[in-house]
């Protein structure tokens, strides 16, 4: 928690009572002396990692309900700022964007933000923020920084003095501009001023920091259709009916955000537009109301609301696909749901995903190009080719092309290769810092990218980046799973002579898809053997184990050892590699021209044998405990009649086990199955006995089933 120094967390919300509100007053001229527009204190916990939220000034607390209690390692200005113990400066939207995609997402408008840690030289004590309406520069003051440093240090000698002291600190009010309410003459400073306001020909509302209104003279309810006692200490959105959208209390937070005015229009019921035009300043908002003649003239013309979707996307809406990108497991379901939710929302028609990879770009997937070898001419793309798309991504600013002129003025080589789209926005994917990929939304027609949608847009770039990161390490996990597995489980099974076999395998469905269950047959010098065990665990570690079982029955066997000794010498190497896990096998020595077949169990499922006539019957053979438990342990042999047309299915317990299923009734249920389709060619019949399995279905566990049948040579 500090550079250099061996600092302590403290819990200041343990301690209390200061003679006057400490946190308040310090945020207080804090603000006042770099002119910041809001901004909050936050105390470390008692006891745990976590920044909790003391006090808020400027606006209120609701905008920054997310963030009221910040654990350390959360990627959030202030818990960089007490983690790092360095001021964390965000110059604007689209930085907020890039870095914080989280805090974009929620609050696209237009500010700055700086996070300061409260510490001294030996503890930390909690963290500040302040922010500024969108006209600050984009680089923050040496004056600013020095006062805002001094503050903080000056809060925490306060709040060390007070724990010296153990002086506790009291719960402190949020600083916020609350205007009287109910008195219109009041409110307004004199009768005569409320008279005149009274009798402007255009609606006029005042709204406190919370959106409630405080005043509205009489054109304005009249405009609105409520009278002006049902207005009065209500918010608009909540109660007027069609003001109830997102879109409008949007408007509302990121007037106050960025102290700019702001304006949108609405359809009071049945066809009266309104237009609202908000004034905003530090201690509420003037909400000017009037008739929308042009506008409604416009719409009357124009295609229904219902005949065509809006383009604007709302906080909820990204919201909502913030959570889709979560759910997303694969590169592919990162693509599909940016193609099917994220590019409908935001109104573009085709997407391009490309992915960072050994200096070069790669097509990651696309939807809406009508000749795919457009796109396809990008895979492998070197980073240092002048493009829009690798620009973006080294330099980790987007990119907004309104028209193909203008996107052909700075990329001429562009004009080459035209898709047939008219505007595209390239969005770079960063991720943890290091770059994952550029996502291309193109539009069929010239489309302008204001500032509110370039935020959206940004912050969605941010969320697909996170998402496309664990993607790709999903994909690098699954592929290194199933080539791992491929590589400890036979590529092929062996052709005996008066046999027939054929094999499933499938693995648990959590994890990495990787797990301890094998099958192999074994033909050497005029013995043929097959075995199917289970390893504990679905990990690399069980994979291994398994492998070196499978390798050691392979060499007893070559060397012709009797089943017995196989599977004691089996037994002795688990124990031998100290591995902490048991397996349990089920291994045949088989004769199929005398039709017979020597079996050993250890603590293994037993298998089903399916008779010539039909009958199928549970082989219940004598056997030994698992292997890797005792190393004295004995493995008795069982010798089973194996006539011409009889099926012998081997298994592991992951075919028949499942929660809430009784294991006799899984295994009755199995044979009845071998029973009515025994007759199936077996490779048929493997894929039908998986495919009836409730416990393979689920994939709880691995599956590996091995079936072999006993058939006459010709």
């Amino acid at each position: 928690m500090s550079d250099g120094h061996r600092s302590a967390q403290v819990p200041a919300t343990s301690r209390t009572r200061v003679g006057r509100p400490l946190l308040s007053l310090a945020l207080a001229s804090m603000m006042d002396e770099v002119h910041a527009h809001s901004g909050a204190v936050y105390l470390l916990a008692p006891g745990e990692p976590v920044l909790e939220m003391a006090v808020v000034a400027g606006l209120p607390r609701a905008f920054a309900a997310p963030w009221e209690r910040v654990g350390l390692s959360a990627p959030i200005p202030v818990a960089d700022a007490v983690r790092e113990r360095r001021l964390v400066w965000v110059g604007g939207e689209e930085e907020m964007a890039r870095r914080y995609p989280r805090i974009a997402v929620v609050l696209p408008y237009h500010f700055s933000l700086a996070a300061l840690p409260v510490a001294t030289e030996t503890t930390t004590y909690g963290a500040i923020y302040v922010t500024w309406p969108g006209g600050h520069p984009p680089v923050l003051s040496d004056r600013e920084r020095e006062h805002l440093t001094a503050a903080c240090d000056r809060l925490a000698l306060r709040l060390e003095r007070a724990l010296d002291e153990s002086r506790p600190l009291l719960h402190e009010p949020d600083l916020l501009g609350v205007p009287a309410m109910g008195n219109v003459a009041g409110s307004l400073g004199s009768v005569e001023a409320a008279r005149m306001v009274s009798r402007l020909p255009y609606g006029l509302c005042s709204l406190d920091l919370h959106g409630r209104v405080s005043f509205a003279n009489a054109a304005a309810a009249e405009l609105i259709g409520l009278p002006v006692s049902r207005l009065l200490g209500t918010q608009l959105w909540a109660s007027v009916p069609w003001l109830n959208d997102p879109v409008y209390e949007d408007r509302y937070r990121g007037a106050l955000f960025s102290q700019q005015s702001t304006s949108f229009v609405a359809l009071r019921p049945p066809g009266a537009w309104l237009s609202f035009r908000l004034y905003p300043t530090t201690t509420g908002l003037t909400v000017r109301v009037t008739r929308a003649r042009a506008v409604a003239e416009m719409h009357r013309a124009a295609p229904q609301p219902d005949e065509t979707p809006s383009r604007l996307v709302t906080i909820s809406q990204v919201l909502t696909l913030a959570g889709a990108l979560t759910e997303a497991a694969g590169v592919q379901d990162v693509v599909q749901l940016v193609a099917d939710e994220i590019v409908p929302a935001v109104g573009s028609q085709a997407l391009v995903v490309l992915g960072s990879r050994a200096g070069r770009l790669h097509v990651l997937g696309h939807r809406g190009y009508e000749d795919p070898h457009l796109v396809e001419r990008f895979d492998g793309l070197p980073l240092a080719e002048p493009t829009p798309g690798t620009h973006a991504l080294n330099t980790g600013v987007p990119a907004f092309f309104e028209s193909q002129e203008q996107l052909e003025r700075l990329y001429p080589r562009r004009h080459e290769t035209p898709d047939g789209f008219a505007a595209w926005a390239y969005l770079p994917l960063i991720a943890s810092g290091r770059p994952v990929g550029t996502c291309v939304l193109a539009y069929a027609e010239p489309h302008p990218f204001p500032a509110d949608e370039r935020a959206v847009l940004t912050s969605l770039g941010g969320l697909i980046a996170q998402a496309l990161e664990r993607a790709m390490l999903y994909d690098a996990k699954h592929q290194l799973a199933h080539g791992l597995q491929a590589a400890l489980l036979p590529h092929s099974l062996p052709t005996l002579p008066g046999l027939e076999a054929a094999a499933r395998y499938l693995p648990a469905t959590h994890g990495m898809e990787i797990g301890g269950d094998f099958y192999d047959m074994v033909s050497s010098r005029g013995v043929a053997a097959a075995v199917i065990g289970d390893v504990q665990g679905h990990n690399v570690t069980a994979a291994g184990l398994m492998g070196q079982i499978r390798t050691a029955v392979r060499a007893y066997t070559t060397v012709g050892q009797a089943p017995e000794e196989v599977m004691r010498s089996t037994n002795q190497l688990l124990i031998d590699l100290g591995a902490d896990l048991f397996a349990s096998c089920l291994y045949l020595r088989l004769d199929p021209a005398r039709g017979r077949a020597v079996m050993a169990r250890a603590g293994h499922p037993p298998p089903l044998l399916r008779r010539p006539d039909g009958r199928v019957r549970v082989l219940d053979l004598a056997g030994g405990p698992l292997l890797g438990i005792d190393g004295s342990a004995g493995y008795p042999t069982t010798e089973v009649d194996l006539a011409p047309g009889s099926v012998l299915a081997l298994y592991t317990d992951g075919l028949i086990e499942s929660p809430g299923t009784d294991i006799e009734d899984a295994l009755a249920e199995l044979g009845r199955r071998l029973a009515e389709a025994g007759e199936l060619p077996l490779d048929d019949l493997a894929d039908h006995l998986v495919a009836h399995s409730p416990a393979a279905r689920e994939r709880l566990d691995d599956v590996a089933l091995l079936l072999l049948r006993a058939r006459t040579e010709t």
